[in-house]
This record gives structure tokens, sequence and C-alpha cells, in this order.
């Protein structure tokens, strides 16, 4: 495997960190952000000297994360990969959700990628070298669940804007798709009760959740292999959403 320039958004912990170590593992440069650093980002730096690279910025503070975006590109050569995984969640009906926090998960889980995603894509069609871009979502955005009514709003409106992008770059070597998982064994399930966990396992066609390891097949094919997928949504959820 060549090694390869990833930009990943929110990247300090859970599956942003998971998928950051990865990339790195697999030999490949890569940058993120988050808002606040974490003692893995400080391991990850001694472990891969001069191939990571982490910047302290809130996902939509794009003034300061175009010179970071700049600098990646300026010390590792062309941008090959954007993953767009900055996101936050909502436990909340909707009628208690208040309106500055729909506002905050708007602008957080679509506004923010949106942003970025313009702002990467630009550098990578002057790049002529074309390249990929793989929205994190979620069955949320495939499925309806109680309590997410606004997080799931903002994962179907990043599969539409995978799937519309998809079009805009055709013919340009870039690929643009989505992967969907379904619940964690581990972010998710740390607030659902062992009955809660058992009731999703019984309703999951493979009987059960999903692992960040069993992501990293997929988003290594989305980004790193010869394929003919673009526009794409692929849920991995074991069967949740089929």
């Amino acid at each position: 495997m060549n090694p390869k320039l990833v930009l990943v958004s929110g990247g300090s912990r859970g599956l942003g960190a998971h998928l950051v170590t990865h990339f790195l593992e697999s030999g490949h440069a890569v940058g993120t952000f988050a808002r606040s650093k974490t003692p893995l980002m400080d391991e990850l730096a001694e472990r891969f000297p001069g191939r990571f690279e982490f910047f302290a910025a809130d996902a939509g503070d794009l003034p300061s994360l175009t010179p970071f975006v700049d600098r990646l590109i300026e010390r590792h050569g062309v941008i090959h990969a954007l993953v767009n995984n900055a996101a936050i969640g909502q436990d909340h009906l909707l009628v208690h959700t208040p309106p500055d926090m729909i506002e905050r998960i708007i602008a957080t889980n679509v506004t923010a990628p949106i942003l970025l995603t313009r702002l990467v894509l630009k550098r990578m069609l002057l790049q002529s070298e074309g390249g990929r871009v793989l929205n994190i979502t979620s069955i949320c955005g495939l499925k309806g669940y109680n309590g997410l009514t606004v997080y799931s709003a903002t994962k179907g409106a990043m599969d539409a804007f995978t799937r519309s992008l998809a079009h805009e770059t055709s013919g340009r070597g870039i690929l643009v798709n989505a992967v969907a998982p379904g619940f964690f064994e581990s972010e998710m399930s740390s607030v659902l009760s062992p009955d809660q966990l058992d009731t999703i396992k019984r309703r999951t066609p493979t009987r059960q959740l999903t692992t960040d390891a069993q992501l990293l097949p997929v988003v290594d094919l989305l980004l790193f292999t010869d394929t003919n997928i673009t526009g794409q949504t692929i849920a991995v959820d074991g069967g949740v959403t089929s």
C-alpha cells in the first residue's frame, strides 16, 4: 500500500481515534483535529514522528483549519482522503431539546463537515490526482430511534450530501461515500442498560453489536482500494437496516 495523506476530523477519541491509529499503523500520514487533545495524541506523535499532526480546533473553526490543511499538504504532499468523523450526539425527545442545542447539533454535524469538505475538495481538484471523501454517518439516518430526532436528521442530511457530491465530482477521480455504523459495543452501549443491549442484540440479524474493528475493512476499501463505488452509504450494522 502506497502511503497516503489522510485528514480525519474529530480524531482524538472514540471511532476517530481508532481510525487515526489504524491509518498510521498502515503506514499513512495523518492529520486530525478536535476541540481538546487526549493523551493518545501525544502517544501517536511519539510513535509516528513526521507522519502525524494534531491540531486543537473546533470542527466549525474554518479560519483556523484552513492553514492547518495547507500545512499538511505542504509537509506531506497531496491530500488523498478526507474522513468527516466529528459529530455530537443527542439524548432528548425533540420537545425537550432546547433550540440552541438543535442549532449546535446541526452546525457541528452538517454545516461544519460540508464547509470542511468544500475546503479540502478545492485542493483535491487542483491536485488533479483524484481523492476520496468518506462521511461517517449512522444507521440513525436510515432508521428512526426515540430521542435521536435531530441527530438522525443530521446524519440523513450527510447521506444526501454524499449522494449529490458524488455526482458533482464525477469524472474528476474523486469518490465520495459514507459509512453508517450500527450500535457500538463501546461508546453507544455505555449509556444502555443490560436489558436494552439484549433487546438490540436480539433484533440484530447477526446477534451482535458493531465494533470499531469491523468498520476498518469497509473504510479501507472505500479509501485505498481501486473501486467503482461512489455516492453510496454502506451500513455496517449486523443487518438492522436490511
